[in-house]
């Protein structure tokens, strides 16, 4: 039976409900606390029991933390945070030396496939037989080809008729690279020398290259010194003026005032540059009171102009100066003659042995002759200077002549 009370109203309500004995249990408390996100907890005053306090908030419990997974081995590198690449001094150095590798090699390629070539050394019945070292044969032509009027009266080598129809040599010399630490050799061979030329029997030595050319004149060279040639340069009247311009000139200290009677070329006394007008004149000049030698005197200053020449193409100047050098490489296919056998590599070779005439580093001389004129060569004198090539050993100071 339930009971039931009459308020003043007269209407019938439902007792109140009794408040708890005590504080509300620990699970009780538990679900009156507020919910995250959900507003305010359900046990407010609205429903809270009189006589009790609102329980305390407690925070939220911290999350859970798993223990750490071990790494799964599953047969690729880890992988990595991708990091921003720097250009280290290393790296820098390394492409800056590969690009002069490949600068280099363009230039190798250029001047192997432009100089010109000829067939100047071939084998015969009785051809010397190759020697300790190597041996050059280099020829200065006073070839006209490709020279205008202008520049013939420019140069002062005279027309095509005056040279002979342009087949002749002023300059014929032989450089000797030894294989061992024996001094390398310039030896100039005076070019009104009276040898035996194969099949015309004897007459001045330039006469070889007028009558069957390059490979006539090696085989006469090789049969009056007894050496074997192994490579062949030639160098023409343009090609030489052009080489010497390329570099700015040539620096020279002329010891006399040197007036040739027969070309018209003058050149003053004094250290100075010389262009390739001077320079030309300078290595052709005879006819002068300061070369009372003639021909002995005009060999000894080749092999002087030679040796500035070559060091001063060699030098930190002209390979770093792009106003010298690229004109230099520009000039060089067309003033060089070389064999077909010969390559660049050759060349250079020759040009890192020479780089001593200046220095000292290099013996020069001239066959040793009879006279002045230069014509009949010293027989006994010259066989040691020969002899001393073949086996590689130093030349007799008693055969060297300047």
């Amino acid at each position: 039976m339930v009971m039931t009370y009459r308020g003043d109203d007269g209407g019938r309500r439902m007792p109140p409900p009794r408040p708890p004995a005590g504080r509300p249990r620990d699970h009780q408390r538990a679900q009156m606390m507020p919910l995250p996100g959900r507003g305010r907890s359900p046990y407010d005053e609205r429903t809270r029991p009189m006589g009790t306090r609102e329980p305390e908030y407690a925070p939220p419990p911290p999350p859970r933390q798993d223990p750490p997974r071990r790494p799964v081995d599953d047969g690729y590198p880890p992988s990595r945070p991708p990091r921003r690449r720097r250009w280290s001094f290393g790296k820098v150095l390394g492409a800056l030396v590969l690009v002069f590798v490949v600068f280099l090699a363009g230039i190798w390629v250029y001047l192997e496939f432009s100089i010109k070539r000829v067939d100047a050394l071939a084998d015969y019945s009785g051809r010397p037989v190759a020697e300790s070292g190597t041996n050059w044969l280099i020829v200065g032509s006073d070839s006209r080809e490709g020279l205008t009027a202008e520049d013939e009266e420019r140069l002062a080598t005279g027309d095509v008729a005056a040279a002979g129809g342009g087949q002749r040599t002023d300059t014929i010399m032989v450089a000797h690279i030894p294989d061992n630490s024996t001094k390398p050799t310039l030896l100039s061979l005076p070019r009104d020398s009276q040898v035996s030329i194969p099949g015309h029997g004897k007459n001045k030595i330039n006469a070889a290259f007028s009558i069957g050319g390059p490979k006539l004149l090696a085989q006469t060279v090789e049969g009056a010194t007894g050496l074997h040639i192994d490579h062949y340069a030639e160098i023409g009247f343009g090609g030489f003026a052009k080489i010497v311009d390329a570099i700015g000139g040539v620096d020279m200290c002329i010891d006399k005032d040197m007036n040739d009677t027969m070309t018209g070329i003058s050149i003053k006394a004094g250290c100075q540059s010389l262009d390739g007008r001077s320079a030309l004149g300078f290595v052709r000049m005879r006819h002068s009171a300061a070369t009372p030698r003639s021909d002995l005197d005009r060999v000894a200053n080749q092999r002087k102009f030679i040796g500035a020449l070559v060091s001063q193409i060699a030098s930190p100047g002209t390979l770093l100066n792009p106003f010298h050098f690229f004109p230099l490489l520009s000039s060089a296919p067309d003033a060089l003659t070389m064999d077909s056998g010969d390559h660049v590599h050759n060349l250079a070779g020759l040009a890192m042995a020479m780089r001593g005439i200046s220095s000292g580093g290099v013996v020069t001389t001239t066959v040793p002759v009879t006279s002045g004129s230069a014509e009949n060569w010293d027989k006994a004198k010259s066989k040691q200077l020969f002899d001393a090539l073949k086996n590689d050993t130093a030349v007799p100071d008693s055969v060297i002549v300047n």
